[in-house]
């Protein structure tokens, strides 16, 4: 039942109990004057006296031009500048409710306060180089190793000048503002899609060199009578002379390129989220030893539990052709 009807019963039970009408009052956190009132209205109507005088106001009916009307609104830019609308910002200018703007945007699944990015890949190629690295996930070559290889650049090895107050009941942990870079480096990954396992080094510089020297120590783990696919980006250092050399005199390695602008397609960024959220995003690093360290620590502890990812994409219809 409505909870004022049931109060006002409640009321009416306690009295007929013997309690007085400050007793009442107290302990349902009500003034006296409400007690007398729904007390004198029982005493002279009995039960249809305990019924509200006031049946509330009648929502308008929500008619379909009014909806229109709201939606298409919200589609257009707000008058005074602002980038989007609020349900009471559409309601003043438009004259009704703001929860009723917010019941017809709930109804229509519209959120103008939030907005999402995208990257339209402008590859002339696309369809076949996605083509191409999707079959390596879902067919690979018989007795070939596949590897996603990406660097993550530019990791910071952040300090804090205060110290760290872990979480309590009720607190979350907290972060002094203040900090000091010590400086930063690059985390070369290349994920074993087929186990799971990574394979990382960690470098000072991000070049052409260091790419060569992480594919030639990948190279020099795996069985020499197995091929190694290679799944990485458009990046200029991935394609230079160097590179091209290093392919000629170790023909069981071969690189695929994913599209321009298409790095969903690359299954280390998967593993690369994860590492920023385990370990980067709230680490404390001394130095950047130190957090070359750390990273490869969490490196050797992932693998020990490593499982491939289930890699899956099905929003074609979210793509825009360019």
């Amino acid at each position: 039942m409505p909870a004022e009807d049931v109060r006002r019963a409640d009321i009416i039970l306690r009295l007929g109990n013997g309690q007085s009408q400050r007793s009442v009052a107290r302990e349902l956190r009500c003034g006296i004057n409400t007690v007398r009132l729904w007390m004198g209205r029982f005493q002279d109507e009995g039960l249809a006296g305990l019924y509200a005088r006031h049946a509330g106001r009648a929502l308008p009916e929500n008619t379909p031009a009014l909806e229109a009307r709201i939606l298409e609104a919200t589609r257009k830019a707000p008058p005074d500048g602002s980038t989007h609308w609020s349900t009471r910002k559409l309601a003043a200018e438009l004259g009704v409710s703001h929860r009723r703007v917010a019941r017809v945007w709930g109804k229509a699944g519209l959120r103008p306060h939030r907005v999402r990015s995208y990257m339209a890949s402008d590859d002339p190629e696309f369809e076949k180089k996605a083509a191409d690295v999707i079959g390596l996930y879902l067919k690979p070559p018989v007795n070939a190793l596949i590897f996603c290889v990406d660097e993550k650049t530019a990791i910071q090895a952040l300090d804090r000048l205060d110290p760290v107050l872990p979480l309590s009941p009720g607190r979350a942990e907290r972060h002094g503002f203040e900090y000091f870079r010590h400086g930063t480096l690059s985390l070369y990954a290349a994920l074993n899609t087929q186990t799971g396992e990574v394979t990382g080094k960690t470098a000072g510089r991000h070049t052409s060199a260091e790419f060569v020297a992480f594919l030639s120590e990948l190279c020099s783990q795996q069985p020499k009578d197995r091929e190694i696919q290679v799944i990485a980006d458009n990046l200029s250092a991935h394609k230079t002379a160097r590179v091209n050399e290093f392919l000629e005199m170790h023909p069981q390695v071969r690189l695929h390129f994913t599209p321009t602008y298409s790095s969903w397609l690359n299954q280390v960024e998967l593993w690369f989220s994860k590492i920023e959220r385990d370990v980067i995003a709230r680490g404390v690093f001394t130095s950047v030893k130190d957090l070359a360290r750390k990273l490869m620590r969490y490196i050797r502890a992932y693998n020990k539990q490593a499982k491939p990812f289930k890699w899956t994409y099905k929003s074609t219809r979210n793509r825009i052709n360019p």
